[in-house]
């Protein structure tokens, strides 16, 4: 069994002040592999003092040197690829595979990417031409707490450290309770990586007690939390008291405009996409909207995507996907494709129950629902697992205003051949990104939505900027 009964406070590992524990679960199997320390408000004390205490120090280190230790931290987690890949799949159940191949690859990529913009960022710089003795100074906001979510763990966990260091913050990490052994391997590569102590900061612990100390913490000057749009909204009104940044990446539920001069892998890419990591994800392109012409075409080929999707353990090999994170994430979904069914929604592929061959671990059917109104429960809210709805669509007005007519708005997709559609879509639909065509958004692109979704910005540039002050300053000399 594993016992994670240690924090990371001041550069050095300190047991847990606290004896309340949690238990952690195999998603694959159900059985208790080991359990975590919960911080008491005591251990989160220490560590934002140890925090308190370095920041000074850290924020007047040159960019140049913040940047070396970033590149230092990378270089070491590249060497420790294959701990951080089967800890994310031990802990939150991706198959061993996408853990090698996505998971723990996209911490040293973000780390690349802030990297790349850091070298490139004027933390000094003159306001205009107009005003030649003007300056504008992005200066560190000061200590700030970093609460990450279990989905995909290191990704998350590296777009908020790497950011808040080359900023010149120093920080408090608490990532989730259910997913803390990546987080684990990360406060070793900073260990070994030799930043001061005091930058960076871990502790392990839930959202009521340790999130909700961080949020309220007289002495932390900003929170940055990823998670479910309830607890962003929880995390904001915690802090309002002592006026700190709240900077929040929330749920989503993106729509994936399909229309008739789409390319022939549209349907494929769309259902493909809306089940990796087994459909939890805050972008999942969750509801396909399908140009009217091709619609009964494109929802046979979504149910013969579906059914051709296998199943399987975390730790086995291939391209499988596989159990979802808990059994209450179990429980939710299930509770979503009931009512999907009774509310009238047309079952195209999987269903209730676990797969064939499963009678254990929390493993969903990949499943996809036609004939979809938007006002049904499962095109309304964030399901987080392997469930696409198809909805037809007559019109591009009509798809906007489907797209646009929910609470979220963090990711949307467009499929079409005619660029000025694209485009003229794109402008219209009301959400932080928009993906077209399948062509991810390149290096450095800032990762955040609008609405329900929360407005942070996290990657490259504007990453970095989340976690400054503006000054400016007249005058200078």
């Amino acid at each position: 069994m594993t016992e994670l009964l240690d924090f990371y406070i001041d550069g050095r590992w300190i047991p847990a002040g606290s004896d309340a524990w949690q238990t952690l679960v195999d998603a694959s199997t159900e059985e208790p592999f080991g359990t975590v320390a919960l911080a008491s408000d005591a251990d989160v004390d220490a560590a934002v003092a140890a925090a308190r205490r370095a920041f000074p120090v850290w924020a007047a280190t040159a960019p140049e040197t913040r940047i070396a230790f970033v590149e230092k931290m990378r270089m070491i987690h590249l060497e420790r690829t294959e701990d951080m890949a089967r800890a994310i799949s031990r802990e939150m159940g991706a198959p061993i595979d996408l853990a090698r191949a996505a998971q723990a690859g996209s911490g040293p990529r973000h780390m690349a990417n802030f990297i790349a913009a850091a070298k490139d960022f004027d933390f000094v710089r003159p306001l205009g031409h107009h005003a030649p003795n003007d300056r504008i100074v992005h200066e560190p906001v000061g200590v700030a707490a970093l609460i990450t979510p279990w989905n995909w763990p290191i990704s998350q966990i590296t777009l908020k450290v790497a950011a808040a260091l080359i900023a010149g913050c120093t920080v408090v990490l608490k990532p989730s309770e259910i997913a803390p052994l990546s987080a684990i391997v990360f406060a070793e590569i900073v260990d070994a990586a030799g930043l001061p102590p005091g930058v960076f900061n871990l502790v392990n612990g839930d959202g009521a007690g340790a999130g909700n100390r961080l949020a309220t913490h007289p002495d932390i000057d900003m929170v940055s939390f990823t998670g479910s749009t309830r607890a962003g909204i929880s995390i904001t009104r915690a802090a309002a008291d002592s006026l700190k940044r709240v900077a929040l990446e929330l749920g989503g539920k993106g729509a994936n405009l399909v229309f008739a001069d789409a390319d022939d892998k549209a349907i494929e890419r769309g259902v493909r996409q809306c089940f990796v990591n087994s459909g939890q994800n805050c972008n999942a392109p969750s509801r396909m909207l399908v140009e009217r012409s091709i619609y009964e075409r494109s929802v046979e080929t979504a149910g013969e995507i579906a059914r051709s999707i296998a199943v399987g353990p975390s730790g086995e090999p291939g391209a499988h996907i596989g159990p979802v994170v808990s059994a209450r994430q179990f429980e939710r979904i299930q509770g979503l494709i009931e009512t999907g069914i009774a509310e009238g929604a047309r079952l195209v592929a999987g269903g209730p129950g676990r797969p064939a061959g499963f009678n254990r671990g929390y493993f969903v059917q990949p499943t996809v629902f036609a004939d979809v109104a938007n006002d049904m429960t499962i095109a309304r809210e964030e399901i987080f697992g392997p469930v696409l709805s198809i909805i037809p669509i007559e019109t591009e007005d009509e798809a906007i205003a489907i797209a646009n007519d929910t609470p979220y708005g963090l990711t949307n997709y467009v499929q079409s051949q005619d660029g000025e559609r694209r485009n003229r879509i794109a402008r219209l639909l009301r959400s932080g990104m928009v993906e077209m065509n399948g062509q991810p958004r390149g290096a450095g692109s800032p990762f955040g939505g609008v609405k329900a979704s929360g407005r942070a910005r996290e990657g490259g540039r504007w990453g970095i900027e989340e976690f400054t002050d503006v000054k400016s300053i007249s005058g200078w000399g």
